[in-house]
């Protein structure tokens, strides 16, 4: 009996945190949008379907998701960790592009993430690793340089939602091309999976009223 009663416990314990979780995520959303700046031509009286289309999917050519965000066992040296983005794997070469508008506030190319870039929109920040090239620095500035892509980021520059930003690479620790994904509101961590999930609600149904 007193196992049935702790199980039962359990059971609506994780119930509880599960709906926690997705009303803490519905509001996340909520103030991301409220808190974005859209371009001139939107006005503040669409709805979030309209803010979301802005988004764009960050892969080209992709192929699957490999690794979600959360805890895991390291492939690297299978110890548990913590996965603080998610892995979206494409054929080496392929393009990156930026999630979200913004200002490119990071390059990098000397830690575990491999050639990076972080770019900043509002409240979010959103970072892309392991691509290809590395980061260079002249009298204007620091910058990551694709030679072989035609792609030139500058730290501190704008970017274009859209916009192609790097190329799937294998810098870093990486067991192969793919791209580690990471996004960040409020410097909170925020499960990617979810955010994509949100944009394609939110595009499917605006295609429907198009229609």
């Amino acid at each position: 009996m007193i196992y049935i009663f702790k199980k039962k416990w359990y059971r609506l314990l994780v119930v509880g945190i599960a709906t926690l979780l997705l009303i803490g995520f519905e509001s996340i959303c909520s103030n991301a949008i409220q808190a974005s700046t859209p371009p001139k031509n939107v006005s503040e009286s669409q709805n979030a379907s309209a803010i979301w289309q802005q988004g764009s999917f960050p892969v080209e050519n992709f192929q699957s998701y490999t690794s979600p965000f959360g805890y895991r066992i390291s492939p690297i040296d299978g110890k548990p960790q913590f996965h603080n983005g998610l892995d979206l794997a494409a054929p080496r070469g392929s393009y990156i592009r930026s999630w979200w508008s913004g200002k490119v506030t990071k390059v990098s190319d000397n830690t575990n993430c491999g050639t990076s870039i972080t770019i900043e929109s509002g409240t979010w920040k959103h970072s892309y690793c392991h691509l290809e090239g590395h980061v260079e620095r002249d009298n204007s500035g620091i910058y990551m340089l694709d030679a072989g892509g035609g792609i030139k980021i500058f730290q501190g520059q704008e970017v274009p939602a859209g916009a192609r930003i790097g190329r799937i690479g294998m810098t870093g620790n990486t067991t192969g091309p793919h791209l580690h994904w990471v996004l960040r509101y409020r410097g909170d961590y925020v499960d990617p999976a979810l955010v994509l999930k949100e944009m394609f609600k939110r595009q499917t149904v605006s295609s429907i009223h198009e229609q």
